[in-house]
């Protein structure tokens, strides 16, 4: 079966794994992100079989991200596959955090996941069920402190994942949320942190490994709601 699938928020890290992974396993895979040039590259150079689609979207412009899904809908068909990937933050507690951009972490993780997610379900329930795959972190189940915007986004889209996974399952529709309790590996992690022992990140190529699995399993009954994953023997979820 060829996928059709969306990824939210494409970045040099983990979501650029996740579309090479997706291409490699024969998907057509629409990249949205506001970096045209970044996508447009990754687009043209994602593994065979795979297709790729860069669609330059702005996740806070609702009008935008319903052109973006026309776009995919035109080029590839209906959607399979929904990654809702994007966040915001400006990682700063409530005192110095402006409302501007406390509104920028929600208008991205909150409301851009709620229109992306309205606009993929709308086309699995036409063609029979589908997956849709929220990118969590620790934050969306246990508050950091100190990072208010990027903590309650987290939070609200563990809920429309949960919501959504409620209503829609018995339709065929899998929602999953991927708590990622650690630091995904990049070369920038590694300059910021240059001190630090390389098998305490999370790579992004297993993690994307991960996202594969949750999409290719036929059974909706049958699969988790949520996975977590952490970088190391001291799991910090919950605590």
């Amino acid at each position: 079966m060829t996928r059709t699938v969306v990824v939210a928020g494409v970045g040099p890290g983990l979501g650029a794994s996740i579309a090479r992974e997706f291409a490699a396993e024969g998907c057509r895979v629409a990249l949205f992100a506001r970096s045209a040039g970044y996508i447009e590259e990754l687009a043209a150079d994602l593994p065979e079989p795979g297709e790729g689609l860069a669609v330059p979207v702005d996740l806070t412009d609702v009008d935008r991200v319903r052109e973006g899904f026309e776009a995919v809908r035109e080029a590839f068909g209906p959607v399979d596959v929904l990654v809702n990937h994007a966040s915001a933050a400006s990682w700063t507690g409530l005192m110095d955090t402006s409302v501007e951009e406390f509104e920028e972490a929600w208008a991205v993780g909150g409301r851009g996941a709620f229109v992306c997610s309205r606009e993929a379900v709308s086309d699995m329930l036409e063609t029979g069920g589908g997956t849709v795959i929220f990118t969590g972190a620790t934050s969306a189940v246990r508050s950091r402190g100190g990072a208010i915007g990027f903590t309650a986004a987290k939070f609200a889209a563990r809920g429309m994942a949960m919501d959504i996974a409620q209503e829609f399952g018995p339709e065929g529709v899998h929602v999953a949320h991927v708590v990622l309790d650690g630091q995904i590996d990049s070369p920038e992690a590694r300059e910021r942190r240059p001190e630090r022992e390389a098998e305490t990140f999370l790579d992004p190529d297993e993690l994307a490994e991960t996202y594969w699995h949750l999409v290719e399993r036929d059974d909706v009954g049958t699969q988790p709601f949520e996975v977590h994953v952490t970088n190391g023997p001291r799991p910090s979820e919950f605590v």
